[in-house]
Order: C-alpha cells, then sequence, then structure tokens
C-alpha cells in the first residue's frame, strides 16, 4: 500500500470515528449526581432515610426561599440581567473579572462540555478511581480514551499516575474534594499537575463540595491566567440541588470553547435570585460546614467502636468498607428502608454514605448494624432528641459529644 493509500486510509478511519461521536452525540443525555444514583434506585417508602445522592436535607436557606417566592410572579420574563447582578456578586466577593464566569443551571452542564470541548479520539479524558462517573460518559461521546488511575493512600488524585498513564491528555478532572470518598487533593498537587502536563491540555477541578472543606479553591489558579477551569455549584451546601444553579470559573478563551457545545442561555430566574440571596447570607457556609462536619465526626465515631474503616472525608460523604460486597449491602438497607449510595466496582465492599441529618445518621447506623449482624429488625424511629433553630431558619438536631 503507498503512502497516499496509507493516508487515505487513515483519514477514513479518522471521519469514522468523529462521526460515531457526532452521532452518540445527538443521543448526548447528560449525567449528573442524580440520575446516576437513580439508576439503581426505587420508590421511596414513607418515613424513608434518602442518603444516596449527597444531596443537602436542609434545602435552601430562608433568604433563598424568600427570594424564590418574590421572584416567581415574574416567571413569565426571562428576565437575563438577574444572571448578570449574580455574576457581579459572585466576581466581587473572589476578586474575578466578570469575563471569568459563566453560569450554567448546576454544574453538570460545565463539566460535560468541557469534556466534549477538550477531549476527543486523540486527546484523552485522564479522572481517578474511585471518582465522579459523569465526565467518563461525556468521553464515551467524544469519543476520546477514558484513563482511570488509583487515589494515592492518603486519597487524593496521584498526580504522578495521572501524567505518566496518559501523555495524550486533553483533560485532567480534579474533584477535590472528591466524591465518592470525600477527601482532598492538596493545592500544591493541582499546581503540579498543571506545570508538567502536556501542553494545550486543560485541568478542570470540580469544587462541588468545597465548602463542607478546609482545602483551598484554585480560582487563584484561574486568575493566574493558568489552563484551568473551576466548577462550583449551589447544590452541596447551599442545598439547591433541586433548583439548579452553578458555574464554570476560567479564562475567557477556554470559556468561549466550552460555551460551543451550550450555555450562556435563559437561567431559571428563580435559580439565580436564591443563589445570589446565598452568596449574601453572610454565616450560611461556616454554620453549614460546622454542622455536616460534627455529624460526620459523630458517625465516624460510632463507626470506629464497631471496627469499620471509612475514607478521611472533608465532605458531605464518605465511603465505608462493609466488609461485604456492595451491591448486597446497599440491597439490604433498602430493604429497611435507608438508602446508601451505588457501587464503584474498583471498591467491591464500599458502600458510599452521604450525611445527612443526626435522626438519619441513626436510622443509618441502626439499619447497618442489622444488616452487617443479618437481623430481620426494620423501620425508622425518628428521633426524639431536641432540636435547635439557626439563623438561616432551618431547625437541625442537638450533636451531643
Amino acid at each position: 500500500m503507498n503512502g497516499k493509500s496509507t493516508l487515505r486510509s487513515g483519514s477514513r478511519r479518522a471521519f469514522l470515528q468523529l462521526s460515531a461521536a457526532a452521532t452518540a452525540a445527538m443521543a448526548f443525555r447528560i449525567a449528573t449526581e442524580a440520575s446516576l444514583a437513580a439508576e439503581d434506585r426505587t420508590v421511596y417508602h414513607p418515613g424513608a432515610v434518602v442518603i444516596d445522592a449527597n444531596e443537602n436535607p436542609l434545602g435552601p436557606c430562608d433568604a433563598a426561599r424568600k427570594a424564590i417566592v418574590d421572584m416567581a410572579p415574574q416567571g413569565g420574563r426571562y428576565s437575563y440581567w438577574l444572571k448578570e447582578e449574580f455574576v457581579k456578586t459572585f466576581t466581587e466577593m473572589e476578586g474575578l473579572k466578570p469575563e471569568y464566569l459563566r453560569v450554567f443551571p448546576g454544574s453538570s452542564e460545565p463539566l460535560h462540555f468541557s469534556v466534549l470541548a477538550f477531549t476527543s479520539p486523540y486527546r484523552s479524558y485522564v479522572t481517578a478511581d474511585p471518582g465522579y462517573e459523569a465526565g467518563m460518559r461525556a468521553a464515551n461521546v467524544s469519543g476520546a480514551r477514558t484513563v482511570k488511575t488509583p487515589l494515592t493512600k492518603t486519597y487524593s488524585h496521584d498526580i504522578k499516575a495521572m501524567l505518566a498513564a496518559a501523555p495524550d491528555a486533553g483533560l485532567f478532572y480534579v474533584c477535590t474534594p472528591n466524591n465518592p470518598t470525600g477527601t482532598m487533593t492538596p493545592h500544591s498537587a493541582i499546581e503540579q499537575l498543571l506545570a508538567a502536563k502536556p501542553k494545550g491540555s486543560v485541568v478542570l477541578v470540580d469544587e462541588a463540595y468545597i465548602h463542607f472543606s478546609d482545602g483551598v479553591s484554585a480560582i487563584d489558579l484561574v486568575k493566574a491566567n493558568q489552563d484551568v477551569i473551576v466548577l462550583r455549584t449551589f447544590s452541596k451546601i447551599y442545598g439547591m440541588a433541586g433548583i439548579r444553579c452553578g458555574m464554570a470559573i476560567g479564562r475567557p478563551d477556554l470559556l468561549a470553547k466550552v460555551e460551543n457545545f451550550g450555555g450562556w442561555s435563559a437561567m431559571p430566574i428563580t435559580a439565580v435570585a436564591a443563589a445570589t440571596a446565598s452568596l449574601k447570607h453572610e454565616h450560611l457556609v461556616s454554620e453549614r460546614k460546622q454542622l455536616n462536619a460534627a455529624i460526620r465526626q459523630k458517625t465516624f465515631d460510632w463507626l470506629a467502636t464497631q471496627g469499620y474503616s471509612y475514607t478521611p472525608s472533608q465532605a458531605n460523604c464518605f465511603m465505608l468498607d462493609a466488609k461485604r460486597p456492595t451491591k448486597e449491602v446497599i440491597d439490604a438497607m433498602a430493604a429497611r428502608n435507608v438508602y446508601i449510595g451505588r457501587p464503584w466496582p474498583v471498591w467491591p465492599t464500599h458502600v458510599r454514605i452521604t450525611v445527612g441529618t443526626q435522626p438519619e445518621m441513626e436510622a443509618f447506623q441502626e439499619a447497618f448494624q442489622a444488616v452487617i449482624k443479618n437481623s430481620t429488625t426494620t423501620g425508622y424511629v425518628p428521633s426524639s432528641k431536641p432540636r435547635r433553630s439557626y439563623p438561616d431558619g432551618q431547625s437541625w438536631p442537638v450533636v451531643s459529644a
């Protein structure tokens, strides 16, 4: 076969690969935490304990709820300027230029669009294992090779392994705190990744759970005009998973490539109003962070007394080694009306637990203990412990020592 024939053959092969990706894109369905949880989810029974999708049971703060109610009568109009107010509020808080921010209905869309923008049959998608799966679904659409690397012994992303495994990388995905482990990847490691990555590749830092942690945001790397995009969402600590507001933060030229696949359209005005009100709530993040940490630690203390290991989470989820097949534990817990997270095949005996309210975690403990002991007891009895109200208008139980 002569050189021209070889070239034509390679071109046809490339064309077919790209055509297949384009065909897949026509049927593209964005994966979210909700849709991934729902793949194995059944109808909940009354009184169910739902700790399977990293949701915040508090919901929006009172200021956000009021903003939604006040905005609802204007729901017949697009009101684009509300998004401009939100952008102004956030960028002034973070010291960013407005053109470094794009707003989306949650962070799932910019995650998927980033994968489509920066990966291809020739540029790989690199992630951690276990890690959040949504980007892998998008890589299937772009035709990219998905490269999964194990976490380090301290449960952070293994930057050296990620670099070594994919010299053809188009996008490195770093979720910190990581979903499902809730563990941090140090800021210094992200800096190392940016310094050593292949030319033209981009680092996507997902900070969906950053507010629960003591970690340092990567937004400073955006300000330094690095090849990095940071994702944020109001679904987690702000309790707006069902309301949908998130953002991508990055250099304007990178955001423009993401926007080629969608975005910057009319946002739900109630979501924008609620998000803006949440940003202006001075103590909301610190209060919810403290409360989540207290309930999480109390759960960890109980697990330790029972001899179970878990990941040292700084988020509202963690991985627990149940010491038996994951699906078996998930099904047995569901039979007791307690719904926990989905499996990650790389850790076949681990289950992901979302940190809920204190009564929910007590119900989890009772059900988990029954499952492990093969008990036939079922049911969920709400805690009768006293509750106290917080300034954001929500009521959670007292967390005793």
